[in-house]
């Protein structure tokens, strides 16, 4: 990225979880809007949910910025491409702003995000049980690392005039700007369950009013010009690389030599066999609907630029694959929830068998795994995995450091990646005859399956951070 990115920006940070970081972030990208600004939205972490409140604030693809799974190189680009056009970036923070990696120093936090960026952090504290003593928190946040710059804060669940008149006194000695604060207000509440937030695509109308009066109270309690002057100040984003390009493999250093190799040797030899004319594109069959809202941006992006014509389809109501369908993509979402309307879709079901049985490319993270397996909960899937699915007490959630064991429609055996495992189900076996991951770290184990051209697992993967899966795919679609 060169010097003359400056897109003005801001980091919405807090303490800890449950303070308020996704209704100040997106009320304020939602308020920006509403005064003619061109808003960019961003998500620190591996979250899927929070970007979908984020695009109904700016109307624009809400977007991650995971140091983890990306790696910190690629923070720069990735935020330059998504913000190219805009006129402010809102970057939303995740748990609270020091918070990383397990057992990584401060990787992927909010700090972390906001250095790699040079971004001003705001805070966002939870005010409602307590008066003096948040000057002495916001002092402790402001001073930790002298890298992180925190601009201001935002006073949420604020009790009273009374209540209010006190925090800023108090504040008036931490030397930290009070830029907002905001009252307990019922509408802006949205509904959570097992793993967080019900996604947008669940409860749109809901959703858009939510958001509505998001924007709304933060219009009504901040100060809109004073946090867009803050974000003004950011200066450029460091950094000496491009925007991040679907089309280019430059800031993708961790691609094999091997894979390299084949990706271009497979794609001249197309071009040859079709005599120098570009091939035709393959459909992509992307799985959407409220029962699989999980993926992010780049995907489909990384997808097209390999020569795919990305086709979404909702497995709750379509019937069937997409016309030409020559490989499928089902990512993460909520199939325990519609396991009911997913299993009575009897049709798809079958055409998704089919298409695995027949070889094609079918790469399915998480809740696509579980809609592979023979059964979800007792319910019928789609019977391509001899797995059986079901849900669990337990949540299991973190960062994992993974390998590819064999050669797959996604990897070459020995691709290295990082994921993300988030979820309260059990798949038994856990992993197949030949299994999709070894995972390193946290600990040892094979995990998933790949068999004929399914590769299927419960990580979360970021493709930006190894673009020759997509590359790869796209072309066993081809040749599948």
């Amino acid at each position: 990225m060169s010097s003359s990115v400056s897109v003005p920006r801001l980091v919405i940070a807090a303490p800890s979880s449950g303070s308020g970081k996704t209704t100040v972030a997106t009320g304020l990208m939602a308020a920006f809007a509403a005064r003619g600004l061109a808003v960019s939205a961003h998500k620190v972490g591996p979250d899927y949910i929070d970007p979908g409140y984020h695009s109904l604030a700016t109307g624009r693809v809400g977007r991650n910025l995971d140091a983890y799974l990306c790696g910190p190189e690629l923070i720069g680009p990735l935020f330059a491409h998504g913000a190219r056009g805009c006129d402010i970036a809102v970057v939303e923070g995740v748990m609270g702003m020091y918070d990383g990696a397990a057992g990584e120093g401060e990787l992927a936090s909010t700090a972390h995000v906001a250095k790699l960026l040079r971004a001003p952090v705001v805070l966002v504290v939870d005010a409602s049980s307590q008066s003096r003593s948040v000057a002495a928190l916001v002092h402790g946040f402001a001073s930790w690392d002298p890298e992180v710059r925190v601009g201001g804060v935002i006073l949420n669940k604020v009790a009273s005039d009374r209540h209010e008149e006190l925090l800023r006194e108090a504040l008036e000695s931490a030397g930290v700007p009070v830029l907002g604060v905001l009252r307990r207000v019922a509408q802006v509440d949205t509904p959570s369950r097992h793993l967080g937030l019900v996604p947008v695509a669940e409860r749109r109308g809901a959703a858009v009013a939510a958001v509505a009066a998001m924007g709304a109270q933060v219009a009504d309690g901040c100060d809109l010009a004073a946090l867009e002057a803050l974000a003004r100040a950011a200066g450029a984003v460091p950094g000496g690389s491009a925007p991040w390009t679907p089309a280019s493999p430059a800031h993708h250093p961790t691609r094999s030599v091997e894979e390299r190799g084949k990706g271009v040797d497979a794609a001249s030899a197309e071009k040859r066999d079709s005599g120098g004319a570009e091939p035709p594109k393959p459909v992509v069959a992307v799985a959407g609907g409220p029962a699989f809202t999980f993926s992010y941006a780049e995907h489909a992006e990384l997808l097209a630029a390999a020569g795919a014509d990305v086709v979404t389809f909702d497995p709750l109501r379509d019937e069937e694959l997409p016309p030409g369908t020559r490989g499928l993509v089902i990512g993460g979402g909520f199939p325990e929830v519609y396991a009911a309307e997913l299993s009575a879709n009897e049709p798809l079901r079958k055409a998704v068998g089919e298409l695995a049985l027949s070889g094609a490319p079918v790469a399915a993270e998480c809740a696509g795994l579980l809609y592979l397996c023979r059964e979800l909960d007792g319910l019928p899937m789609c019977g391509v995995l001899d797995a059986s699915a079901r849900m669990s007490e337990r949540l299991t959630l973190g960062y994992r450091d993974a390998v590819a064991v064999g050669d797959s429609s996604l990897a070459v055996a020995g691709t290295r990646m990082r994921g993300h495992e988030f979820h309260r189900t059990v798949v038994e076996p856990g992993a197949g005859a030949a299994p999709a991951w070894g995972v390193r770290a946290p600990a040892r184990r094979v995990e998933g399956f790949v068999q004929q051209g399914v590769h299927a697992s419960y990580l979360h993967t970021h493709w930006a951070s190894e673009p020759g899966v997509a590359r790869r795919f796209v072309e066993r679609c081809r040749t599948s």
